[in-house]
């Protein structure tokens, strides 16, 4: 049996209590996850129970054989005790495999309701969600700390049921045995767990200090003995200094370390007198007249065999409450994300667009990131058909404007409606049919391109994938590859160039045949000539739809049906590339400048 978590680190265990106090979890909430399985979690209490009971008739055996089989030279007798015991290690093995089988099967089907769950749920998060989330909080959460709950049920439910049972059991078994021992083991062996215990915490308080100190070696080494930090040491003449400092952190690890060991080898040292001492205290207790009361050497010898057994469970009882610290708080990230507000989610009484046209109103719209102003009343009509540029310098608010249009964000003031319709009626299914976003940031799934390709629409023909790689200009250099479009694109699409990623994005956006379309900036990572090759197949792509490009070339710009320029979150400027040349005024300026250094 493994020491449990009650043995981990004391800085792990106050990160948990930390992380209960700010967020606390209900016992009745983590129960609840169990409730479909109480058939399956019954059963392991009875089998452990079975277990503990099958294991404490060994002892008795042995009296038996030790009293009557071997003086009184009883083979039949001597046979069957033997045969017993054989029999019971079997049944205690078997038992403990039916017990590991049915406990891990629930907590691998609680776990994968959960992860299930909060997947679900993050997938509902918004966008802001996750910048402001770092990825890899997001994965240990999904990943480790479920996966981790996994000895919430296999090792900490069950060994607390386990320690118990065996200690109960124990006890009962030693009472029926010799109620004398019984007292003699009851007085001395709390005691001596307990002394146990505190050197064991003495060793867990210095070790943590060790590895304070430790990790403040390492920081030295690495700020001293870096290049950058040997510039700046040998400019500010702070050598001296940083020598002192970590020759006097060195000292200290010196004195921890020492006291670290010294602390390991005195709590060996208190469980080998423990170990040694009961025992004893037992051997004087059956031989002194007054506790003896006529006891044979196999009640004796039964009853330190079963003495031997009470140690080690009645430590793990004594963690019981670290133990259930450290599973809360697992629970307790988990709840974290699953109790998280979805901000932008579908409506309750959702609107159905029968036919969409793509007519996109920017309804005096203002928005902000947290408390810093983005958007300031925005009102803009973009017809069905129409193309809308979007120009003005890095921040601006071009991609913030064409996020709302998609509902990655909801405004904070005012509306943004399609087809007189405010998105945020729609269903989000509904909304991501109707427009269609292509950014400079393709990202493709490590699958064929296919599969790439069938993301955006699963029931697409083979037909249709090719039609709509033909029309982004991608169809011959896929059929080129070595699997055609069973060939795997790679992590993140490494496979492809940058305009090819592109031109596979573009196809992927046609798969969906949106009616409203949204560019972000799609082609400003690319050169001249594989610009060329993707804005022709952007052209194709917008041909009848409603597009809002955020642009960042003069070429991308002046043949739209109208230019916004954003200044400050604010449109200063609306109108076509002639009228606002002739105006003369800001994107005149921009035009002057070059719109590629502005954006």
């Amino acid at each position: 049996m493994n020491r449990g978590r009650g043995g981990r680190h004391p800085e792990a265990r106050d990160a948990d209590r930390r992380q209960l106090a700010d967020a606390p979890v209900s016992l009745r909430r983590v129960l609840r996850l169990f409730a479909p399985h109480r058939a399956r979690l019954a059963l392991v209490m009875a089998l452990i129970v079975a277990s503990s009971s099958v294991g404490l008739a060994q002892p008795f055996l042995v009296k038996r054989v030790i009293d009557e089989a071997i003086p009184r030279q009883d083979v039949a007798l001597l046979t069957w005790c033997v045969l017993a015991m054989v029999g019971i290690a079997a049944v205690s093995a078997a038992i403990g495999v039916l017990q590991t089988w049915q406990a891990t099967t629930v907590g691998q089907r609680v776990m994968h309701r959960l992860r299930s769950d909060l997947f679900g749920h993050l997938q509902r998060q918004s966008v802001g969600f996750f910048t402001r989330t770092r990825g890899g909080e997001i994965q240990s959460r999904v990943v480790n700390d479920i996966g981790s709950m996994q000895s919430v049920v296999t090792s900490t439910a069950t060994s607390i049921a386990a320690n118990l049972t065996t200690v109960v059991g124990t006890l009962v078994a030693m009472l029926a045995l010799s109620w004398q021992l019984a007292l003699v083991t009851l007085v001395v062996l709390p005691p001596a767990v307990l002394l146990t215990r505190q050197v064991a915490h003495l060793r867990y308080a210095v070790t943590a200090q060790r590895q304070r100190r430790l990790a403040d070696l390492h920081a030295q080494v690495e700020e001293g003995l870096s290049i950058s930090g040997i510039q700046l040491t040998k400019t500010l003449g702070a050598a001296p200094t940083l020598a002192r400092r970590f020759e006097d952190t060195s000292a200290d690890l010196v004195d921890l370390e020492v006291r670290s060991q010294l602390a390991g080898r005195w709590r060996m040292a208190t469980m080998n007198v423990v170990f040694a001492a009961v025992p004893a205290v037992l051997y004087l207790a059956a031989g002194l007249p007054a506790t003896s009361a006529g006891m044979t050497i196999g009640t004796l010898v039964a009853f330190i065999a079963l003495q031997g057994t009470l140690f080690r469970p009645m430590m793990m009882l004594l963690n019981v409450q670290a133990d259930v610290t450290a599973s809360l708080a697992l629970f307790s990230r988990i709840f974290e994300y699953q109790d998280l507000p979805v901000e932008i989610d579908d409506p309750t009484d959702p609107v159905a667009l029968d036919t969409v046209h793509g007519e996109i109103r920017l309804d005096h719209v203002s928005f902000s990131y947290g408390d810093v102003p983005t958007l300031h009343d925005i009102d803009l009509t973009v017809p069905a058909g129409t193309s809308l540029a979007l120009v003005g310098e890095t921040g601006s608010g071009k991609s913030t404007l064409a996020s709302l249009v998609a509902r990655l964000h909801d405004p904070a003031a005012g509306a943004v409606r399609l087809d007189g319709v405010d998105v945020r009626d729609l269903t989000l299914q509904d909304l991501a049919a109707a427009v269609g976003v292509v950014t400079q940031e393709t990202y493709l799934l490590h699958a064929s391109v296919r599969d790439n390709l069938l993301h955006a629409r699963p029931g697409a023909t083979q037909a249709e994938i090719e039609e709509a790689c033909r029309a982004a200009h991608i169809h011959d250099l896929v059929e080129g590859l070595p699997e055609g479009y069973d060939t795997v694109v790679g992590s993140r699409g490494h496979r492809f160039s940058g305009g090819e990623k592109q031109r596979l994005a573009i196809a992927r956006t046609l798969l969906r045949d949106p009616r409203v379309l949204v560019l972000d900036e799609a082609t400003s990572a690319l050169d001249n000539q594989t610009e060329r090759e993707v804005q022709a197949a952007l052209d194709g792509l917008a041909e009848g739809r409603t597009t809002i490009t955020v642009a960042h070339r003069l070429s991308t710009v002046r043949d739209a049906d109208q230019i916004a320029v954003l200044e400050a979150g604010r449109v200063v400027e609306l109108g076509t590339h002639e009228e606002l040349l002739l105006r003369g005024g800001t994107y005149a300026d921009l035009v002057r400048i070059g719109l590629a250094d502005a954006a």
